[in-house]
C-alpha cells in the first residue's frame, strides 16, 4: 500500500471541499420532487402528522397504499399526494351575523 503525504492545509482544503460537495448533493436530492420518493412508516407519520396507530389504519382500511419488502414498510409520496388531492374540499364561506 502506497502512503501519500501532504501538506496540512492542502489536506483541510481537500476535506472542505469534500464538505461542500456533501452539501451540495444533500440539497439537490431534496429538491427531487416528493413524488419519487418512498416513505417509511416514521417518514409518512411526520408528513401527514399522524400517529403510528392511524397510519396502521389506513393501511388496514385500503386508505392508503403501501409497499412491504420483508419486514419494512412504505408509503408512495405520490400515493399520499394523490389521496390528499382527492380528498381535497372547497371552503365554505359562511356569512356571520356578527359581522
Amino acid at each position: 500500500m502506497e502512503v501519500i503525504t501532504i501538506e496540512s492545509e492542502a489536506f483541510r482544503q481537500l476535506i472542505s471541499r469534500m464538505e461542500n460537495l456533501e452539501s451540495y448533493v444533500k440539497h439537490i436530492v431534496k429538491q427531487q420532487p416528493l413524488s419519487e420518493q418512498w416513505l417509511d412508516i416514521e417518514e409518512t407519520c411526520q408528513l401527514l402528522k399522524i400517529s403510528k396507530r392511524t397510519l396502521q389504519g389506513y393501511r388496514d382500511e385500503g386508505i392508503l397504499t403501501f409497499s412491504q419488502v420483508g419486514g419494512k414498510v412504505y408509503f408512495s409520496a405520490s400515493a399520499i399526494e394523490e389521496h390528499l388531492r382527492n380528498h381535497t374540499r372547497k371552503a365554505i364561506k359562511r356569512f356571520n351575523k356578527f359581522h
